[in-house]
């Protein structure tokens, strides 16, 4: 494992317009809604010297809005280039000639194991709505249980058994080779990551919020993790 320090910062995505709508979302692909926009360009002004290495995203358009938005405010010259296969054909076909300009580019992948949790039928309702019709009791067990998942969706523990394999064996050698990540997500895919960065119980993650646009730093060094300040982990690269 090497000893270089290496910086992880996690971003849910802005406001999305189902959010504003107080509509359950899940893996429903809806935009940002100005709101959401506005909040993606603050996140990048909060995090606009830390020199990203590689980029992750989910598949998701929210996510996506939200890295590219954020990175537009960064003082890199690098931009974000996104990887969307990595079968010997696209590769060719996707393939930067020059090596000046391939050196300018961050990779940046898309991959499905970063997804919100899917809600099964709950999704396009109306929170409100299906409070009042199932009741608080039953709304707050599929809302925020570690275990109990909506009709046909799935429960957190059901996400964080695909994202935290794809952080770990995925993301992970990354860091261990000194080098900063940002990540697009969403609430319970983060919530999940969190949850295994601060080691973290079952039921203490279900009472974790993790508020749109504002982003998360993680120091990593020697295998070990120690949350920092957002502001003073980009102050060290101004």
């Amino acid at each position: 494992m090497s000893g270089k320090a290496a910086k992880l910062v996690l971003v849910r995505h802005g406001q999305s317009v189902w959010n504003k709508r107080n509509l359950f979302t899940g893996w429903v692909d809806i935009p940002l809604s100005q709101k959401g926009i506005d909040e993606a360009l603050k996140a990048g002004d909060r995090i606009n010297n830390i020199p990203f290495d590689v980029i992750y995203l989910s598949t998701l358009v929210r996510a996506e809005m939200t890295a590219m938005l954020a990175m537009s405010r960064h003082n890199q010259d690098r931009v974000p280039c996104i990887i969307h296969r990595k079968d010997k054909e696209f590769m060719e076909m996707a393939k930067i000639h020059d090596p000046a300009s391939l050196k300018m580019t961050i990779p940046t992948y898309c991959h499905a194991d970063l997804n919100e949790r899917m809600y099964g039928k709950l999704q396009g309702l109306n929170k409100d709505e299906t409070k009042k019709k199932f009741g608080e009791e039953q709304f707050l067990k599929w809302r925020r249980s570690f275990a109990s998942p909506p009709p046909e969706g799935e429960s957190l523990e059901m996400t964080a058994n695909r994202t935290l394999p794809f952080f770990k064996e995925g993301i992970m050698p990354h860091l261990e080779k000194g080098e900063n990540i940002l990540i697009s997500a969403h609430g319970n895919s983060l919530r999940s990551i969190v949850m295994h960065l601060d080691q973290l119980s079952p039921d203490e993650v279900v009472k974790l919020e993790i508020p749109t646009g504002e982003p998360i730093c993680y120091h990593f060094e020697n295998g070990s993790w120690k949350k920092q300040c957002v502001d003073e982990c980009n102050k060290e690269f101004a």
